[in-house]
């Protein structure tokens, strides 16, 4: 069957699964949108307002449903738009294949309108990408670029297609897609064993998880292991919420603002076992905190082992696959004296109402009406980190956030992603002032699309989080970081079509919560705070993660 190149990519597509792409038009991609004109009753095209959030929404999608997400942009400007959605993407490690249109291959490398060399561009943030040269070729690389995303330690993948190849014809044969098997090859007897003498040896073991735990959807096995060798779990932000929040052995987040217990932990332990955690340097700062500790290093990717801080030894492989054979093998221990020193370092400060409106009140009222159907994503600042300290998860992919790369303006593109996904979920985007006048103009498609949504900004006037450090570290010299935007959120979000709310008084908080988790659309809440409210716990750069600034220390000094 003879098909154009347009129509063998919505096919191979289907054939994949995609149910869903985020995307914008342009001249470069008309004969594919001309396709997906005729497709959409089977493939779903959720229009965005800009490129950027066409790669966020594919980024939540993804990291929500556990499935490859897709976006698509035209030529040029388009394409470059979605370059900071598939560096997060990148940098956190999530299955995305976006598609690019170009210019007819006679106009390629001629400054032609349009035309941009975006492989040569992505080529440091995806796992690999392509530039369709032959109609011929196209299918097998939809198939290769599907299987790549996925397979080993998942990531981005961009295949650029001219749009003479669109129009091209050639024979179309359905092919099934290669199954994506978990990586054991490097999983030997001998590493397991030397996994386990030091497990069994340990008698103050600290786990270390971190985003590969989801990403290998090994919860379950996290669990179990953490159980069997009764060992404190910490764990990065990419994984806060891969462990029940509420179980006794769960210490909290780890490194610039984690718990007193995690960060203590990390330099009282007499084994770090890290689990899908690369040592990013806002965990591990310092190294010579832990230098008197063993190290244990189970990660997919051979590259992260030895990387930035040198184990004693590893497991290279799935961590499911590594987990469910390690667990067997371990005694069980119980580590009473560790756990009794664990527990007195744990802090449990009770939120106060009589302090005003204060990011812990508000996600102690949102805790309370969790039925565990929430998923949270947030932008980056310190709403990110308040939202990682004071909410509780409670299952495995309600977390999207980004990490490694720390993308301000991701989390309503990605909210939206999140939320197609999920349809029987209720997903919360908490932002700050900020990051949210970055994108805000995705709250149009949430609109559209009728998406039950809820935009959170805890408003502060300010960039909090830049704000924070000049305090600290420049002398209060706040530049450029007080916003004073006459811009009234409540208006806005009204005049995009949304309901919106005001919270100005700690009476207020439970009913627009209710009535925001009452409405069949988009909702915005303009949560009013402090601009002097900080981030507490706190490591100072370089410093040792046992140094842990808190207010108290702030308020004597």
């Amino acid at each position: 069957m003879l098909l154009t190149g347009a129509e063998i990519l919505i096919k191979s597509l289907l054939d994949e699964g995609v149910e869903t792409i985020f995307g914008y038009p342009g001249g470069a991609v008309l004969n594919i949108y001309d396709e997906l004109y005729k497709y959409k009753d089977k493939i779903n095209h959720i229009l965005t307002c800009h490129e950027q959030g066409a790669s966020h929404a594919a980024d939540g999608y993804a990291r929500a449903t556990g499935k490859v997400g897709v976006c698509l942009a035209t030529s040029g400007p388009g394409a470059t738009n979605l370059v900071t959605g598939i560096a997060t993407a990148y940098m956190d490690s999530i299955p995305m294949v976006a598609i690019t249109g170009n210019v007819a291959q006679p106009l390629l490398g001629k400054d032609s309108f349009q035309e941009v060399d975006i492989t040569g561009i992505t080529m440091p943030i995806t796992k690999h990408n392509y530039i369709v040269r032959d109609v011929n070729e196209l299918q097998n690389i939809i198939k290769e670029a599907f299987y790549i995303a996925q397979e080993g330690r998942p990531g981005p993948v961009l295949i650029d297609i001219p749009k003479d190849i669109t129009a091209d014809k050639t024979q179309y044969n359905k092919i099934i897609p290669k199954e994506v098997v978990r990586k054991s090859e490097y999983i030997t007897e001998k590493s397991l064993q030397e996994a386990v003498d030091l497990i069994n040896q340990s008698k103050r073991p600290l786990i270390y998880a971190g985003g590969g735990i989801g990403i290998a959807e090994a919860t379950e096995e996290l669990l179990i292991f953490a159980e069997k060798i009764n060992s404190p779990v910490s764990t990065s932000l990419m994984c806060m919420a891969e462990f029940p929040n509420n179980h006794e052995l769960y210490t909290g987040m780890i490194g610039m603002h984690g718990t007193k217990a995690s960060n203590i932990a990390a330099t009282k332990c007499d084994l770090l076992i890290t689990l899908g955690a690369r040592f990013s340097d806002r965990v591990i700062s310092n190294q010579n905190h832990i230098k008197n500790a063993k190290v244990l290093q189970i990660d997919v990717d051979p590259a992260e082992i030895n990387k930035n801080v040198k184990v004693d030894t590893c497991i290279v492989g799935d961590l499911k696959v590594a987990l469910s054979q390690l667990i067997p093998l371990i005694n069980v221990k119980r580590n009473e004296e560790w756990i009794n020193t664990i527990n007195s370092l744990k802090e449990n400060k009770k939120v106060k109402s009589d302090c005003g409106l204060t990011p812990e009140l508000f996600f102690d009222k949102l805790n309370k009406l969790n039925d565990g159907s929430f998923i949270i994503s947030t932008e980056v600042g310190q709403h990110q980190m308040w939202t990682a300290q004071y909410f509780n998860f409670r299952n495995e992919r309600t977390f999207i956030t980004s990490g490694g790369l720390g993308t301000m303006g991701y989390g309503l593109g990605a909210a939206i992603g999140a939320q197609v996904g999920k349809p029987d979920k209720r997903v919360i985007n908490i932002a700050g002032d900020g990051s949210f006048g970055m994108n805000c103009n995705e709250l149009v498609t949430a609109v559209k699309n009728r998406l039950p949504l809820i935009q959170v900004i805890m408003n502060n006037n300010c960039l909090g989080m830049v704000r924070q450090w000049q305090d600290f570290f420049y002398e209060g010299r706040y530049s450029q970081t007080t916003l004073d935007r006459p811009t009234d959120y409540v208006k806005l979000a009204e005049a995009f079509g949304a309901k919106a709310f005001r919270i100005t008084e700690v009476d207020e908080i439970d009913y627009i919560l209710r009535k925001a988790l009452d409405s069949e659309g988009p909702v915005l809440i303009d949560y009013l705070i402090n601009s002097d409210k900080k981030v507490f716990p706190m490591v100072a750069p370089g410093a040792p993660i046992n140094q842990i600034i808190s207010e108290e220390d702030i308020n004597n000094n």
